[in-house]
């Protein structure tokens, strides 16, 4: 009772600061920010895990400012046609953007304009680690089972978007044990779940809250677990992870939100402080038990410096 008194305080707080920013300034001025016409923006289709978090993180952000934020879908290019859409946003601090480990991937992979230091970091959120998947009726029992097939007669595998945590997780099991996937692309996990029920592909990586209902229906089947160690999380907890099964991989996508580059500092701070007030919430706690994440928030300069780092983890993973 005395965290949720405290979590209820904190978050009136910085509701009540929020709320003291009452006058609009211009564009690339400082001076007070009041938003205006906010969008979330989705840099994927409707109904996977960046769908599912950009809807959260609005919601939240609404409940903490008072402000009406819509969140617009604008999939295409495993993610660069959203990212390119709020590089070209630039000063305008009612763009926002669903971020995830893509910002950082597809800069290395493909020939994009910016990088993550092209824009504003808010926050993290939080990380989210996937499950090796396949059908019920799959003959693949183990996440070692898959790989031995790989090495074999083949292994076809979902992808939602070409450079996204799926990816990078097969690329680094396939540099891990020298086996080679062949890979079927998808815009979304929703995509990637209806691949693997459909019969298009043999074995999806989808993060948890993605998934659950297949995994409790039976018409799915969890493998194994990139993470590195098993998940507390009673629904998932029997998953062995794979470096139980001797494929030495983990990794975990994490989820957050971005603002364009060249916004002012009082912008960047409303954002970081409705940011913080959604956290000190309830339904912040509800959405990372809902989809079995981890809760490692960070803000601001502290997001960046863990962009930082993980970029740099990824280049040396990925970088031709």
């Amino acid at each position: 009772m005395k965290s949720r008194i405290t979590t209820a305080a904190i978050g009136a707080v910085a509701i009540a600061a929020l709320a003291g920013c009452s006058s609009a300034a211009p564009a690339g001025q400082e001076g007070p920010f009041e938003p205006s016409d906010v969008r979330m923006t989705v840099p994927f289709s409707a109904g996977g895990g960046s769908d599912a978090s950009g809807r959260a993180i609005a919601s939240g952000l609404e409940a903490a400012t008072g402000t009406t934020i819509t969140v617009e879908n604008r999939e295409g290019g495993s993610g660069a046609v959203g990212y390119s859409h709020l590089f070209a946003q630039e000063g305008n601090a009612s763009q926002l953007l669903a971020a995830e480990t893509t910002l950082l991937s597809l800069p290395i992979t493909t020939e994009v304009d910016y990088d993550y230091t092209s824009f504003t970091p808010i926050m993290k959120l939080g990380d989210d680690y996937t499950l090796v998947v396949v059908p019920a009726d799959s003959p693949f029992q183990t996440c070692t089972d898959v790989v031995d097939a790989a090495g074999g007669e083949g292994v076809v595998v979902a992808v939602s978007g070409a450079i996204s945590l799926d990816e990078i997780v097969f690329t680094l099991i396939e540099q891990d044990q020298g086996v080679e996937f062949d890979r079927v692309p998808f815009e979304s996990g929703s995509e990637v779940i209806a691949g693997l029920l459909g019969g298009t592909v043999e074995v999806g990586s989808l993060n948890p809250g993605e998934v659950l209902g297949q995994l409790e229906s039976g018409d799915l089947r969890a493998l194994c677990s990139l993470s590195e160690e098993r998940y507390e999380y009673e629904q998932i907890a029997d998953v062995p992870t794979a470096i139980e099964e001797g494929i030495d991989v983990s990794f975990a996508q994490w989820r957050g939100f971005i603002a364009p580059g060249g916004i002012t500092e009082e912008a960047r701070q409303y954002w970081i402080d409705a940011a913080e007030a959604y956290v000190a919430s309830d339904a912040y706690t509800q959405y990372i038990e809902d989809n079995l994440m981890q809760p490692n928030a960070v803000y601001g300069d502290e997001f960046v410096e863990y962009l930082a780092q993980n970029s740099a983890d990824l280049e040396a993973a990925l970088a031709p």
